[in-house]
């Protein structure tokens, strides 16, 4: 069996990248492309299953990795069993030694869940897959803008009652995107092809003749949220959002030029988001402004050192609530 590298989205909301190596049931993962987390499951248990059955199993952490750090293993169990999922990890664990550096992988999720409009065109995505079977798993029709965005994303576009109401641009926007799908919310699985494509698959409270039908790639939002067809108010509060989304949205390979400069200018406001996640950059229009953005982060940081520490909340990642682990 070959070991594969690739990239796949942490989506609902869009919070970045994961990049994965993966050898049978053992893979390493990071999304910072410094700090790596190395875990192994019991892949004999889904042995004799009928296909396309679906269970979810635990992982069990292999180790965690970083060059500064180097390997530092996780519990180990005198099980037969264990010791096989441990040769698995080992073989991961070469691997990342050797690749960890290559970063950042080819994206290969390329099933694509959306939300759709009432006009039946892709509004939100939703969730993404590496693989058709997984398609058939069941997802939330529901699109969020997320925790992180209701405790830091503000927009200038809300009216002053809603601000004084303690509506949150987020909750604001959330409410309106899931709005736009109508009732009861239609949704579909696509797969994207290298021109950008889709063929449409199965989804939710869909219509048959959309089974089988082909977009072309200018029917899918680039940024994953459709950013036409609202009134001012909200084309502003969905442009804000996307600005506030730049530091994880250059993560993204295939983007234009100018979508990219444009979200460099953005992603600049947010100097720790950028810090963290530039190594996984696959392209970089104008180099100052990443450059600018890490010198801030690492000044706040050499600062915030020296006047001791804070009580601030805690860097997190919003995994997709319906799924056990990255990938």
């Amino acid at each position: 069996m070959l070991v594969d590298c690739y990239a796949q989205r942490l989506l609902n909301p869009y919070r970045g990248m994961v990049h994965v190596i993966r050898y049978a049931a053992a893979e390493a993962v990071t999304s910072d492309g410094l700090h790596w987390d190395i875990y192994v499951s019991n892949d004999e248990l889904t042995r004799d299953l009928a296909p396309g059955t679906s269970i979810q199993i635990s992982d069990i952490r292999y180790g965690s990795w970083s060059l500064e750090r180097g390997l530092k293993r996780g519990p180990i169990y005198p099980s037969e069993d264990f010791l096989r999922m441990e040769a698995m990890g080992a073989v991961v664990y070469e691997h990342l030694l050797v690749l960890h550096d290559k970063l950042p992988f080819e994206t290969k999720d390329c099933y694509e869940y959306w939300l759709l409009d009432i006009e039946g065109q892709p509004l939100a995505l939703l969730h993404s897959a590496l693989a058709e079977s997984e398609t058939r798993q069941g997802q939330p029709v529901f699109w969020r803008a997320g925790l992180a965005a209701r405790a830091t994303f503000l927009s200038e576009a809300l009216p002053q009652n809603c601000v004084d109401e303690g509506k949150s641009a987020a909750d604001r926007l959330t409410s309106y995107v899931n709005a736009c799908a109508g009732e009861p919310p239609s949704t579909q699985w696509f797969r994207r092809e290298a021109d950008g494509s889709g063929i449409g698959l199965v989804g939710d409270n869909l219509s048959d003749l959309f089974v089988g039908r082909r977009l072309e790639g200018a029917a899918f939002p680039t940024l994953f949220l459709a950013e036409s067809g609202h009134d001012a108010l909200y084309e502003r509060l969905v442009a804000d959002y996307l600005a506030w989304q730049a530091p994880w949205l250059l993560l993204l390979a295939g983007l234009t030029t100018e979508t990219r400069q444009r979200l460099e200018r953005q992603a600049r406001r947010q100097a720790e988001m950028v810090e963290r996640q530039h190594r996984l950059y696959p392209a970089v229009v104008d180099a100052a402004f990443i450059q600018a953005a890490r010198v801030e982060a690492m000044l706040c940081r050499s600062q915030a050192a020296q006047e001791g520490p804070v009580d601030t909340p805690p860097y997190y990642i919003e995994l997709n609530p319906a799924g056990g682990n990255y990938t």
